[in-house]
């Protein structure tokens, strides 16, 4: 009983498929994004309070939505930005809920994954979002900047275009510095150096790439952990990279099925949740080794992976985990959804002794 806990603490059932949840910052409350069997879009808040989760708004939108983030808006106005079904990228103002607060037609297919930066105090700079969608197209937006986007990555002329699954920001430790990575369905990882505007590094990783997230978004570059299909995710040391061999990294199989997802713990970045598509949630730390570099026969620095332990592991659902969400305010405190139409509010304990 010395280990972390994962505790089910609230579970509410929907009468929709849920794709995300996120916290409202600074608050007990979370929302909740999806698609009604219509083909419309969900968005609902609900509040934890005495033990259940009560429903505060509930809104039905023309469009299913697919992913949400609060990363690019400041903590006073707590705007939540999403990504539909119909490649519009939008922002609302969770207190009145009739017209976004800004609109753009993002892409030409679906917005898989959204992220941002800059904002809730999070990472120096402008405040930016960024899309990934199955036309193959990354994108960077700065909300101040109606319509178009500040930066665009697509393949080239005669190149094939692959379904984008993944986007994440990270390098947000000085107001120039910046990168985004994006993980696809053919298992590519391609990390975008925002401000020289180029290619920094690509790899493969043989499975399509679910899930990407910098351990903290807002220092220099410390570890990337990717989730991928056929029960493997990596964790990159991304401190020294090496001109042929690139970032040293450790992978895992976990879940028996494939890892939709992985989270790392606010309070704590070496600690992360990762979801899988048999319903479980596994509990990983990461342990850095001796030392992070090393040189190579011809004295060129690379760098050492670490090792990954598993602290917990518990299924949740029969059905995958479509998305999960550690409170930044209350450590432990999570919400997650799953495709048997559930949402599910969990704790996680002693997670300050780890």
């Amino acid at each position: 009983m010395d280990k972390p806990q994962i505790i089910l603490h609230i579970q509410k059932p929907v009468n929709y498929t849920v794709f995300d949840a996120k916290w409202i910052p600074c608050s007990a409350k979370f929302v909740a994004l999806g698609n009604y069997a219509r083909g419309t879009g969900a968005l609902q808040i609900y509040e934890v309070s005495q033990g259940d989760v009560k429903i505060v708004k509930d809104v039905e939108k023309s469009k299913a939505f697919k992913c949400g983030t609060f990363a690019a808006s400041s903590l006073q106005n707590r705007h939540l930005a999403t990504g539909d079904f119909s490649g519009k990228l939008q922002i609302w103002n969770l207190e009145s809920l009739e017209l976004p607060v800004y609109s753009a037609q993002g892409h030409k297919e679906i917005i898989n994954c959204i992220d941002g930066v800059g904002g809730l105090g999070i990472g120096e700079g402008a405040p930016e979002l960024v899309t990934g969608s199955r036309d193959g197209t990354v994108k960077v937006w700065d909300p101040r900047q109606k319509n178009d986007p500040v930066a665009t990555m697509e393949p080239g002329e005669g190149e094939t275009k692959r379904d984008c699954w993944t986007v994440a920001f990270g390098d947000s430790f000085s107001a120039e510095d910046r990168c985004v990575a994006a993980g696809y369905d053919n298992g590519d990882i391609k990390l975008f150096d925002l401000r020289n505007m180029a290619l920094k590094w690509e790899t493969n990783v043989k499975n399509g790439v679910c899930c990407l997230e910098f351990d903290r978004k807002d220092i220099a570059m410390n570890k990337l952990a990717a989730a991928t299909l056929e029960a493997k995710f990596h964790v990159f040391d991304m401190r020294t990279q090496h001109p042929t061999k690139g970032f040293a990294n450790v992978s895992e199989k976990a879940h028996k099925s494939t890892v939709w997802l992985t989270r790392h713990l606010p309070q704590n970045r070496d600690v992360f949740m990762t979801c899988g598509g048999n319903g479980s949630l596994n509990l990983w730390k990461y342990s850095y080794p001796s030392a992070r570099s090393k040189k190579d026969p011809e004295g060129v620095e690379m760098g050492v992976a670490g090792t990954v332990d598993l602290l917990q592991n518990v299924v949740m659902s029969t059905q995958p985990v479509s998305s999960f969400d550690w409170s930044p305010d209350k450590m432990g405190l999570s919400v997650c959804t799953s495709f048997d139409q559930t949402i599910r509010v969990l704790i996680s304990t002693k997670l300050n002794t780890l």
